[in-house]
Parts: structure tokens; sequence; C-alpha cells
């Protein structure tokens, strides 16, 4: 079987580096990825796809990588489920990312240029 996923997009707010009970680094992103149409009003819309990224590959983003960096991204998709705290089951959908490409120059004090960001949608 093949589990194989390609996304390129910007992340949506600066990865936040945490670290697992056994000191393993790991981040969550939301990468904002440009559908290839537009709706009726003309405008271009975006998928929201979490992702989770692991080890070096998360410390590295982490380090070099702002909102609104250009990221490309390849894992795979992963499920998993759990109960909430009023006892419903949540089914979540993820991209495990093996490798990130920073498409982005290097972010500077303002990691946003103004061209940049009337280009997101999320801003």
């Amino acid at each position: 079987m093949i589990n194989q996923v390609t996304l390129v997009g910007r992340l949506t707010k600066d990865p936040e580096l945490r670290y697992t009970p056994e000191g393993t680094p790991v981040t969550n992103v939301i990468l904002a990825v440009n559908r290839n149409y537009r709706n009726q009003q003309g405008e271009i819309g975006a998928d929201f796809v979490a992702c989770t990224l692991w080890k070096k590959v998360a410390e590295n983003t982490a380090q070099y990588c702002r909102r609104g960096s250009v990221v490309g991204i390849t894992g795979r998709i992963q499920t998993r489920n759990y109960e909430n705290q009023e006892g419903k089951k949540v089914y979540v959908t993820e991209v495990v990312a093996e490798n990130v490409r920073f498409l982005s120059a290097k972010p500077a004090d303002d990691p946003i240029s103004h061209d940049e960001k009337e280009a997101l949608p999320f801003v």
C-alpha cells in the first residue's frame, strides 16, 4: 500500500517546539494550501491541513520558519481518535511529516512582507 502526501503551503502561525516526556522534539503546524480554482466570488480558497513534525524536522522548522513561511512537506496521512472531556469520540486526520523543505527566504524581523500579507487568506 502507498500512503504518501506532498503539500506546499504557508504556515498559519509560528511553530511552537515542545518535547514529549521522553525528550523527543515535536511541533504541530497548520499548513494553508491554496486550491487550484476560484469560487463564485472569484476568490481562491484554501485548505488548512494539520501536520505533525518530529525530531530534527520539528527543531529546524521551529528555528527557521515563522507564520507565513512557505514550506513543502512530504509525509504520510495518519488517522487517530480519542474521547474528549464530554465523552464524545473525536476523529483526527493529520499529515505526519517525514521531510520539510523551506521555500521562503529566511525571515527578517517581520517575517511576512506587505505583499505576502495581502495574499494570505488567514491574515
